[in-house]
C-alpha cells in the first residue's frame, strides 16, 4: 500500500468536498432567505401537515447535499489518485501520513454518520406527514357545510396539528403516528395513548395543554366560555378501548365519529364562528 499516494489522493478529495459543502450549504441557507415569501401570501394558507411537509424538504436537501459531496469525494479521490497527488508529501514521515489519514477517515466517518442521522430522520419526517395528510383530507371530506378546517394552528402551548370549526362546535386534532409490522389496536385510558404488539405508551400531556391552551384563546377572543374537544387520531391501528372523558380516539377510518361526540352547549352563534374563523385564517397564513 503506498501511503503516500492515499494521504496526498484523501487530502484533496476532503479539501475539494468541504469547500463544496460551504458552497452548498451557503446556497441553500440564501435561496431560503431570498424571496422565501410566497406569492399572494394573503391567500395561502397551511395546507395539511404543513410543518412536516417543511421539514422534509429541508430533510431532502441535505441528504441531497451529502450525497453530491460523497460523490464529489469519490471522483476527487481517484482522480487524484491516478494524477500521483502522493508528490504533495513526499519524504514526511510515515507515522505523520497514517495520523493523517486516520484523522481523515474520522471525518468520512462523521460525515457518514450526518448522512445516516438525515436519511433516518427524513424517513420518520415523511411518514408523519402521510399520517397527518390522511387525516387532513379525511377532515376535509366530512366537515361539510359552514364548518372549516384550519391545519397546523399554533398556540403558545404548542401546535394542534387540525382544528374543525362549525355551529356545532371546536374540535381540536392530533395525529398520532406509530409504525407496526402488522395492524394492531391502540387503547385510550386517561391521558395515555396505548399501542398493542408492544409499541409503547404515549403520554397526551403535551396534547391536553396544546388544546387546553386553545381553548383558553378561543374563549377569551370570543368573550366566553368555549369547548374545545380534543380528538386523538391514530391512523393506520384499530381502535379499542376508550376510558377517557377528555378524549375521543379515531382512526383515518372512523374519524367521522367526532361529528357525534358534542352537547347543545357546544353550539356557537354565525357571528362567533365567523369571528374564530377570521383568527384562525390570520394564524395559519403562509409566511414562507
Amino acid at each position: 500500500m503506498n501511503i503516500e499516494a492515499i494521504s496526498g489522493a484523501a487530502t484533496v478529495a476532503v479539501a475539494s468536498t468541504v469547500l463544496f459543502l460551504v458552497i452548498a450549504k451557503s446556497w441553500n441557507a440564501l435561496s431560503r432567505t431570498v424571496g422565501s415569501t410566497p406569492s399572494f401570501a394573503d391567500s395561502i394558507m397551511h395546507e395539511a401537515a404543513q410543518r412536516f411537509r417543511d421539514e422534509l424538504e429541508r430533510l431532502s436537501r441535505s441528504q441531497a447535499i451529502y450525497l453530491s459531496s460523497a460523490l464529489v469525494f469519490i471522483v476527487l479521490f481517484l482522480a487524484a489518485y491516478a494524477l500521483r497527488a502522493q508528490e504533495l508529501f513526499a519524504g514526511y514521515p510515515a507515522w505523520q501520513l497514517w495520523l493523517q489519514v486516520a484523522f481523515l477517515a474520522l471525518a468520512a466517518l462523521f460525515a457518514g454518520w450526518r448522512l445516516g442521522r438525515t436519511i433516518l430522520a427524513r424517513h420518520e419526517v415523511k411518514f408523519m406527514r402521510d399520517a397527518n395528510i390522511a387525516i387532513g383530507h379525511q377532515l376535509q371530506q366530512i366537515a361539510a357545510g359552514s364548518s372549516r378546517v384550519f391545519h397546523d394552528v399554533a398556540t403558545s402551548a404548542g401546535v394542534v396539528d387540525h382544528v374543525v370549526v362549525g355551529p356545532r362546535g371546536i374540535y381540536g386534532i392530533n395525529v398520532v403516528a406509530r409504525r407496526a409490522r402488522k395492524r394492531g389496536s391502540a387503547f385510550l385510558q386517561g391521558n395515555e395513548l396505548t399501542f398493542s404488539q408492544r409499541y409503547g405508551v404515549v403520554p397526551l400531556a403535551n396534547i391536553a395543554a396544546s388544546t387546553a391552551r386553545l381553548e383558553k384563546e378561543i374563549s377569551r377572543l370570543l368573550g366566553c366560555k368555549v369547548r374545545v374537544r380534543s380528538v386523538i387520531a391514530a391512523p393506520g391501528w384499530d381502535i379499542g378501548e376508550q376510558a377517557s372523558e377528555n378524549h375521543l380516539l379515531v382512526n383515518e377510518r372512523t374519524i367521522s365519529m367526532m361529528r357525534g361526540w358534542r352537547d347543545s352547549s357546544d353550539h356557537l352563534m354565525n357571528e362567533d364562528v365567523q369571528s374564530l374563523c377570521d383568527e384562525l385564517t390570520a394564524r395559519c397564513r403562509r409566511q414562507s
